[in-house]
């Protein structure tokens, strides 16, 4: 059941000589992990500047926590919790001496404060560098630190932008489950800004496809992978025995069945698009033909294939845009000048 915290309705910011987000909708469930995948410079950041009320959108509407951005920032304010790509600490002081004062800020009394900032900084494992100055944090440490941070004021959402970056693996791995387990334990709701596809794929409920400021698709794995690749059935890779007479031949068997929409063949490996009737009809017939069938599974697509799909659909888009603009200005010369 749909229970949306996040409501985008045709958001849209133009700049001068570009526009950074297109008639963006979208909408993101209570305690949901969303993942917003794209480049640099696709129109993550600026999105995320309008759900926190930080930037005026040209058009369009952002609903967080029941809060209109633009007209109630603070109100978000008080509900989300925002870790950016470069969050600033003051380094000549403890990790709890930080959050303490941010805890401050935020309402607590001095001892409140103390409490909830070696509480988080527990929570996040940063227990044993509590007293410890900041300036001598890792990249990693940072980043945990900016998650005790955001939570500090236990907060409805986070949003994360970039929050991996510049993190080594075993760090990145470490984080992410950290996020997944504070979702979990608290239903916290987490937008999570990437350009890191394996990232996103490890934790992520649903991911947004953003290219070109524009949303290009959104759902979890399994519906983006059919919306692409499967929308006329399912994937079926067939083994058979690798000999190159057989194969030449099975070739050929396969086209000449009735009903199948694509066939593939790489050395010995059939690739199949069909419904489930007709993969069970291919099997018999290949099996009463003699075939050496020795397996069939149906194919599955990560993130990373789903994402270069949709990346060269959008470039794709642009060029026969291009090629249309040429034309309509060609005409239009040839019509003005001639």
């Amino acid at each position: 059941m749909n229970n949306p915290i996040i409501k985008l309705r045709g958001l849209s910011k133009h700049y001068k000589n570009k526009i950074a987000v297109d008639n963006l909708s979208l909408e993101i469930n209570k305690g949901e992990v969303f993942g917003l995948l794209g480049p640099n410079g696709a129109g993550k950041t600026t999105t995320i500047l309008m759900l926190l009320g930080l930037s005026e959108p040209t058009s369009g509407q952002a609903l967080v926590c029941g809060h209109d951005s633009t007209r109630n920032s603070i109100g978000i304010k008080k509900k989300v919790g925002y870790l950016p790509d470069n969050l600033g600490f003051y380094g000549n002081m403890t990790a709890v001496e930080n959050l303490s004062f941010v805890g401050r800020l935020n309402g607590f009394s001095e001892k409140e404060a103390q409490e909830k900032a070696l509480d988080l900084l527990e929570k996040v494992g940063l227990k044993n560098n509590a007293h410890q100055k900041v300036t001598t944090f890792s990249r990693g440490m940072k980043q945990r630190l900016g998650l005790a941070d955001v939570l500090i004021k236990d907060p409805e959402v986070i949003i994360l932008d970039e929050p991996t970056l510049g993190i080594d693996p075993s760090g990145v791995k470490d984080f992410l489950a950290l996020i997944k387990k504070l979702n979990k334990q608290q239903n916290l709701t987490v937008l999570l800004s990437s350009h890191h596809l394996q990232h996103v794929q490890q934790i992520c409920d649903r991911v947004g496809i953003f290219v070109g400021g524009k949303l290009l698709a959104q759902g979890d794995i399994p519906s983006l992978s059919k919306q692409l690749f499967n929308k006329n059935g399912f994937v079926t890779l067939l083994r058979v025995q690798d000999n190159e007479e057989d194969t030449t031949k099975l070739k050929y068997d396969i086209k000449s069945l009735l009903g199948l929409q694509e066939v593939i063949m790489k050395g010995n490996e059939i690739e199949v698009i069909s419904t489930h009737e007709q993969t069970v009809e291919l099997v018999r017939h290949l099996v009463g033909r003699g075939y050496g069938l020795i397996g069939v599974e149906q194919k599955t697509y990560g993130l990373d294939e789903i994402y270069l799909e949709y990346f060269k659909y959008e470039k794709n888009q642009d060029v026969s845009n291009e090629k249309s603009n040429k034309v309509s200005k060609n005409s239009f010369f040839k019509r003005k000048y001639t």
